[in-house]
């Protein structure tokens, strides 16, 4: 009787939170089973990155906060990609848009610790990736990119030579990513309904741009999949149920072929895409909706909807990015209007059971990560 006390009073120790530090404590024996979920404040006035604990069953519990060391917008963004966990886990990476600076946070078992906060290298940064300790921030005010080496203590080094500039001024980018190989540099482009590709030499300096036309408007959020896929939202500049997602092959030389030419969600605003991690599922968050669309991926990248009207999900409100859990086991949308962060289990034929939401999320909020 004595041990099982402890063990509860361990389940509801309370959060301590600082300038650098969140912290939660957990049962020992839970701490193997759980993850957690991030999001930012992205607040003017001092950006905060705010950390919930994920248990085993996909509830999420909110475990403090920490300064990032810099200050968002206080609005959004038009971004995928403002937090992004590096390749190891062991830290997470954060823009902060209005202060034009870029954050290390250190994962630790109890929480985050923030390291280093750098220039990003342009102004408004709204994206950021890692590849092998090689970071890229995508700059949205000067419509360029810039790189980083991370060390292993967490500090940002610039990388002499990397800054480039995007297909002309005005872009809107939304999102930066390296290809599961570390080759290729992927940044699409809302305004000119552009994909640019750059390949990365083996000093992790990119070289020219490969220009790409989407194949449906308001190219936003990708990700990539098995075989060198790469898989696209399309946001059609926010028009009623014309939203879509397009599948393409990436070559070495950076050229995109189609494999699918927006497949329609029948929803609005497709803007954030996830993929699971045997590739067999991409979920697509529809703003103008407040919906999931869910899509089945062929072994070749080709895309059908689990549900002929796009509607996998309800997340009410304006969903604004989505994550997946590192297990491939639920998905979480940042939604605003509603200001929560609502979650799904995902079904073996890809169907989505929702789970109890996380409230009062702040207004303003950018950028959804999970592990």
């Amino acid at each position: 009787m004595y041990s099982r006390i402890i063990l509860l009073l361990a389940l509801v120790v309370g959060v301590t939170s600082t300038s650098t530090r969140a912290q939660v404590n957990l049962p020992e024996r839970a701490r193997a089973d759980v993850g957690a979920v991030y999001t930012m404040s992205n607040a003017a006035n001092g950006n905060q990155i705010l950390v919930y604990d994920r248990f085993p069953n996909g509830r999420l519990q909110a475990a403090g906060s920490v300064y990032s060391g810099g200050n968002g917008s206080g609005g959004g963004l038009g971004n995928q990609g403002a937090l992004r966990l590096t390749q190891d886990q062991g830290w997470l990476l954060a823009v902060n848009a209005g202060s034009d600076s870029v954050s290390v946070l250190q994962i630790r078992e109890r929480g985050l610790l923030r390291i280093d906060t750098a220039d990003s290298g342009g102004s408004r940064p709204v994206s950021v990736t890692e590849h092998g300790g090689l970071v890229y921030v995508l700059n949205a005010g000067s419509d360029s990119i810039a790189g980083f080496r991370l060390s292993r203590t967490g500090r940002l080094q610039p990388l002499a030579g990397s800054s480039r500039l995007l297909s002309t001024t005005g872009t809107g980018p939304a999102q930066i990513g390296f290809s599961p190989d570390g080759r290729q540099l992927v940044v699409t482009e809302k305004a000119t309904s552009r994909i640019l590709s750059f390949p990365v030499d083996a000093f992790g300096l990119p070289g020219e741009a490969v220009v790409t036309e989407s194949n449906g408007m308001t190219p936003f959020g990708f990700t990539f999949g098995k075989r060198n896929q790469l898989f696209v939202s399309e946001a059609f500049g926010g028009a009623a149920d014309a939203s879509a997602t397009s599948a393409y092959r990436l070559g070495e030389d950076g050229s995109l072929e189609t494999i699918v030419a927006s497949a329609p969600t029948n929803q609005t605003a497709n803007c954030w895409v996830e993929l699971t991690p045997n590739g067999r599922y991409a979920y697509v968050t529809n703003t103008g909706s407040g919906t999931i669309s869910g899509y089945s991926v062929g072994f070749d990248g080709a895309l059908s909807l689990l549900d002929d009207n796009g509607v996998t999900a309800s997340t009410g409100g304006r969903p604004i990015d989505i994550a997946l859990s590192g297990n491939g086991q639920f998905i979480y949308a940042l939604v605003g209007g509603s200001q929560q962060i609502v979650g799904f289990r995902i079904q073996p034929n890809g169907g989505l059971i929702p789970l109890a939401a996380v409230d009062f999320i702040p207004e303003g909020a950018n950028g959804l990560a999970a592990r």
